[in-house]
């Protein structure tokens, strides 16, 4: 008797730990496949006076994927109608924004914000000028389904992507057989874009590599212009660090911009934390190659480097949360404002090799 109910409870056992073993793997055929690079990892190297290029631990750069990511950057076959790529509004012609103070979409469409430079976009803790992506890769899945830009879906794009011989092949070599899926996408033009950094400016080259002849005397004393507490005080938001500087602050900061008749017209960052503060809020610009990168501003409604220090002369524009930094700077002389732009002017950067477009790369090697 007692032998039977060993044997029972063996049993029971036996069955639990099979159904155990039958749901698991129920369980991992309905999880997706974890996607990640198979390639060997590459270091992107960081020019003078930017920190080592942050990367995800599930995406470590390979020179497969960044080929692959370079490809779908300039492919306008994630646009629904195959008009519009990510280049569109974000080309190296115009410092990698476009030169206008809204960018079209598919149909001609036009946007509502000024196209941000893709220019150290590796660096920011947040994507968008809203902050509204928390990743490179995250933000790449918006301008796809943005009815105004590309207008597509992100299984359209895969379905259109899987139907491509070529693409099959390049997603293998990057990731490994299986279909392509819109993680490997987004995943690839992140680990493209993080390879699209610009440092070693006459700036840095003074300030971080000693090179006291790098930098004129008007844009010497632009700086000092610049991060006087007493004067500009602009790296209270565009911040610098002893070994590095990234020129922004990560956060968000109502400066004035888009106010009219006392409303603001774009709640930024509001719209995305609901918290009061935040009204009117965009983030903080580097101002890395920033003389490449006109019109100005969230809405582009600054089109040269002069009216942008000019509006920042005059106090900005007031509203109830206008940041609490911003105020009149009226008291600089004409040359202290010519010294400032100097300056600005200053931080344009050397544009890292691979980064065009890849047709282009051939027709020069050609």
């Amino acid at each position: 008797m007692r032998a039977r109910r060993i044997l029972s409870a063996v049993g029971v056992v036996l069955i639990a730990a099979f159904l155990l073993v039958v749901y698991r793997g129920q369980q991992e055929r309905r999880a997706p496949r974890a996607v990640r690079p198979i390639g060997a990892v590459v270091q992107i190297s960081a020019p003078l006076g930017l920190p080592p290029v942050p990367v995800p631990a599930d995406n470590p750069p390979t020179q497969e994927t960044i080929t692959l990511g370079r490809r779908l950057y300039y492919d306008p076959m994630l646009s629904v109608d195959n008009t519009v790529s990510c280049a569109s509004c974000h080309s190296p012609e115009f410092g990698f924004g476009d030169g206008k103070q809204f960018s079209n979409g598919v149909q001609n469409k036009v946007g509502t914000r000024n196209s941000p430079t893709v220019f150290n976009s590796a660096y920011y803790e947040t994507q968008f000028w809203d902050g509204r992506s928390p990743s490179l890769e995250k933000q790449a899945e918006g301008p796809v389904q943005n009815p105004v830009e590309m207008a597509h879906t992100l299984k359209g794009v895969e379905e259109r992507l899987n139907a491509d011989p070529s693409y099959r092949a390049e997603f293998e070599r990057a990731f490994g057989p299986g279909p392509i899926t819109y993680e490997m996408v987004e995943k690839a033009i992140a680990s493209f874009e993080r390879t699209v950094v610009s440092a070693n400016s006459p700036f840095d080259r003074y300030y971080f590599g000693g090179d006291k002849k790098a930098l004129s005397p008007a844009a010497i004393r632009g700086f000092k212009v610049f991060s006087d507490f007493n004067k500009g005080n602009c790296t209270s938001c565009h911040a610098m660090d002893d070994k590095y500087s990234l020129f922004t602050d990560n956060k968000f900061h109502n400066v004035g911009v888009g106010v009219k008749g006392g409303e603001i017209q774009d709640r930024g960052r509001y719209d995305v934390t609901k918290n009061e503060a935040d009204m009117g809020a965009f983030k903080t610009p580097s101002l890395r190659n920033v003389a490449l990168t006109a019109p100005y501003f969230h809405d582009g409604s600054r089109k040269t480097l002069k009216e942008v220090v000019d509006f920042y002369v005059g106090g900005a524009t007031s509203n109830p949360h206008l940041d609490r930094q911003i105020h009149a700077l009226d008291f600089l002389t004409g040359r202290e404002r010519a010294d400032l732009q100097a300056f600005l002017e200053s931080l344009t950067g050397e544009i890292p090799s691979g980064v065009e477009a890849p047709q282009q790369a051939s027709m020069q090697r050609n």
